[in-house]
């Protein structure tokens, strides 16, 4: 990885467009803002937020660069997408540590990350091909119906630090094989994971003669989001983050009837049935609720168990984490790495204070690692509570691994509480009874947008859109049809006749 950092810290890190072709301009150094790691607290970079200026002319040259790249064929488009990600499989072992040093997460999961981005390389090559429309049949005699779809122009994507690369890829793959232009915003805690894609595919770009502005950076803070919510001509922002942020971009894109793609927070709950098979469910429960340090939009916050198998699961759980390495996610062996910053930290303190407050019961009691493994201070021992059910702590997400247990007698009363939370992403039920899994499944069962049987809350394939109800947001991403959120139906009808008749019968006479 020292290799591909160096080269990247050869490179301007400020805003501009894929093919180096830039728009940089001098910023003051008291502008700089710097980006540390939280594996080690080291610096990695400094970095020139974009300025206003810099945005509008990164705006104007993607929407010129639009003007032409709507009009390659789409297959076309999806050729150079295939060449991208064959880009992300040669650098994949680069990027991925990049992405586990830079955010904190297991070198498997920064591994993964880079693996999703291949992956939605490859549904968008054959995405590609299928930008389907429909053909109706008209009430009038000679004419034909039908509709198709057209690019949106230039879409502004939001990303947060917790998946740095893999949902940027997410949106822009899709976004460009519909023919559209891509402004990307990295978090302002992950900004070199973002400059290393742009890298990456950068020759795959100039090779293949693709406009500049067809992928373009922009760095700072909330700021900087803020002028893609604003701009009117940013026909569809996607933002991904936390759900105070969501409605602060819905608000203001929505205020100028623009789109907007919403991916938010979840407060993930997993049902034991008394059904379960525990071998099973334990690693699927530990993995969601402490997997990337609890800092995912679908980490297992909340688990409803059962009260006749309620004690052998908590005992089965506490053994378990008992088990958990804590430490440098560059190693293997780990299994738990850091939070991304002390900000995260804090947030961790204050919901372990509220958990005792309200009258939980720390089975693993929650703590900040100290010592030389743990220097950057961002390090953290994942707890586990028994909550009381109507807890208000139990009602947000908390960005750390801190999972909490709930009790249950009835599977009607485990969905109500599985439902009982504003937010509606990820959700699971472990059992072996068939009936008990299609009512989860069923419309009176779970009200999240990911209802999994018999696997956990986190690890969504790309194939199937990803999104959830309520304060989530309500966007879908990735797989299935989630390609319309990027483009515009348009309904033609062609009269191949001689006669001008009208719809609805009605008589028009000159």
């Amino acid at each position: 990885m020292q290799q591909f950092l160096q080269k990247l810290k050869t490179q301007p890190v400020m805003s501009g467009t894929s093919t180096g072709q830039a728009f940089w301009h001098s910023s003051a150094e008291d502008r700089l803002f710097d980006s540390h790691s939280p594996v080690d607290g080291q610096l990695m970079a400094r970095i020139y937020p974009t300025t206003r200026e810099d945005y509008d002319q990164v705006v104007e040259t993607a929407r010129a660069a639009f003007r032409e790249w709507r009009m390659v064929p789409a297959p076309r488009r999806g050729e150079i997408v295939r060449q991208m990600g064959d880009q992300f499989r040669h650098y994949k072992k680069d990027l991925g540590t990049l992405v586990s040093y830079e955010m904190g997460k297991s070198l498997q999961e920064g591994m993964g990350e880079v693996q999703e981005i291949i992956d939605i390389c490859d549904f968008a090559v054959g995405q590609s091909r299928q930008l389907y429309g429909l053909t109706m049949h008209s009430e009038r005699p000679d004419h034909r119906m039908y509709e198709q779809w057209h690019p949106l122009g230039v879409v502004g994507i939001i990303s947060a630090f917790n998946f740095p690369v893999a949902v940027w890829s997410w949106n822009a793959m899709l976004a460009w094989v519909c023919g559209n232009v891509c402004i990307w915003k990295p978090s302002e805690k992950t900004p070199l994971t973002a400059l290393a894609c742009q890298q990456i595919i950068k020759d795959v770009l100039e090779q293949n003669e693709v406009p500049e502005g067809v992928s373009c950076l922009i760095t700072g803070g909330p700021e900087t989001g803020s002028w893609l919510a604003e701009d009117q001509r940013i026909a569809l922002v996607s933002a991904t983050g936390s759900t105070r942020m969501g409605k602060a971009v819905a608000k203001t894109v929505a205020g100028r009837l623009g789109r907007y793609l919403l991916e938010l927070g979840g407060n993930n709950a997993i049902i034991i049935s008394q059904h379960a098979d525990l071998n099973v469910a334990i690693p699927a429960i530990v993995f969601g609720a402490v997997g990337t340090a609890g800092q995912r939009c679908t980490s297992t916050r909340r688990l409803i168990i059962h009260e006749s198998i309620y004690e052998d699961v908590k005992q089965r759980l506490v053994k378990a984490y008992g088990q958990l390495r804590i430490g440098n996610p560059l190693d293997e062996t780990n299994h738990v790495g850091p939070l991304i910053d002390q900000a995260a930290v804090a947030g961790y303190q204050s919901a372990l204070f509220q958990i005792k407050e309200q009258g939980g019961r720390l089975l693993i009691d929650g703590e900040v690692l100290e010592g030389p493994t743990f220097e950057s201070g961002c390090y953290v021992r994942p707890a586990i509570a028994e909550m009381p059910e109507q807890s208000e702590i139990v009602q947000h997400e908390t960005f750390a691994p801190i999972l909490y247990l709930l009790k249950y007698s009835s599977l009607e009363e485990a969905i109500e509480l599985q439902n009982g939370v504003p937010q509606g992403l990820s959700s699971s039920v472990f059992t072996l009874n068939l009936r008990e899994a299609e009512r989860f499944l069923s419309a009176a069962g779970s009200d999240c947008g990911i209802a999994n049987v018999n696997i956990g809350t986190s690890g969504a394939e790309i194939g199937g859109a990803f999104g959830g109800e309520k304060e989530t947001g309500g966007g879908r991403e990735s797989g299935s049809d989630a390609w319309k959120s990027y483009m515009r139906r348009q309904t033609n009808t062609i009269n191949y006749g001689t006669k001008l008749p009208l719809a609805q019968g009605i008589k028009f006479e000159l």
